[in-house]
This record gives structure tokens, C-alpha cells and sequence, in this order.
């Protein structure tokens, strides 16, 4: 089964493929490489992909080449993680792999904050949103009012 890696801190500028090929060309003829580009500039979007023909050979190749110098710039290599989203689950991921490389992350508690409430990591209760919270109580009094009339 191939493994994909994840090269990344490449220059932000082009990037020849067959010169990051030539890097691991030592590991064998095995080993393709794709070099992640902007579409509209075509420029090196800082990261690649490198497949190797089994996991022996990326151990060997993350051991060997982790830090080693590409034009003027440590590699950071590492196994790529499989997609979170996208067309299958199977397949690699195309994105690097730290938060700051993409947008914003939805957080889980999205569908309570349009109701108004959070979720608190200490506690693990819903509390109100802070943002509503002044006309939450107001609300709450006018409700216990209410009742307390209704009786």
C-alpha cells in the first residue's frame, strides 16, 4: 500500500518538481512527488506530497530527509493525514496540516450559539450567550412574573 507524505516549509516562490524529486531520489525510482501550487500565481503554496511505495520507505525517508536543507529552507516532513472532508475518506489530504494553513474552523457549538446559548468547558452546562445574556434575564423575570400573576 503507497504512503503519502507531507513535505512542507517549501519556499513561497516556484518550485521545481524534478529538483524536490531529485532529493529523494536516493530512496528510489518509486517515489513520485507533487508540488502544491497557487492557481493563480503559480507559485509554491509551501507544502508537497511525496508517495512512496510502502511504509518501510517512509520511515526511512522522514529519518533521512526531516530537516535537511531545500533551497534555503529546513524540510519538515511528515506522514500526510487523511482527509477530513472532501471527495472520499480514503484519500490523502491536500492541506497543510496546522490550523493557520486554511480558513477559519467551524466550531461543534455553532447551532447553539444561533440559539443563544454556549457550552462551557468547565462546567459542560449550556450558558447563556454573553452577548445576550442582560435580555435573557430580563426576559426570565418578565416570565416568572407572569407566572407568578397567572396563579
Amino acid at each position: 500500500m503507497s504512503i503519502r507524505l507531507y513535505v512542507g516549509n517549501l519556499p513561497k516562490e516556484p518550485v521545481d518538481r524534478e529538483a524536490l524529486q531529485a532529493v529523494f531520489a536516493d530512496v528510489g525510482q518509486d517515489v513520485s512527488t507533487k508540488v502544491i501550487k497557487d492557481r493563480k500565481t503559480g507559485k509554491c503554496r509551501g507544502f508537497a506530497f511525496v508517495t512512496v511505495p510502502n511504509d518501510e520507505v517512509a520511515d526511512q525517508l522522514i529519518e533521512k530527509h526531516n530537516g535537511e536543507t531545500f533551497m534555503e529552507s529546513p524540510l519538515k516532513i511528515e506522514k500526510a493525514l487523511p482527509r477530513s472532508k472532501g471527495k472520499s475518506e480514503k484519500e490523502p489530504r491536500e492541506a497543510a496540516p496546522t490550523p493557520s494553513a486554511g480558513g477559519r474552523k467551524r466550531s461543534s457549538n455553532n447551532a447553539s450559539r444561533r440559539n443563544g446559548t454556549t457550552k462551557t468547558a468547565e462546567t459542560g452546562g449550556v450558558q447563556p450567550d454573553p452577548r445576550w445574556a442582560d435580555d435573557l434575564a430580563k426576559l426570565k423575570e418578565m416570565l416568572a412574573a407572569q407566572t407568578s400573576n397567572n396563579s
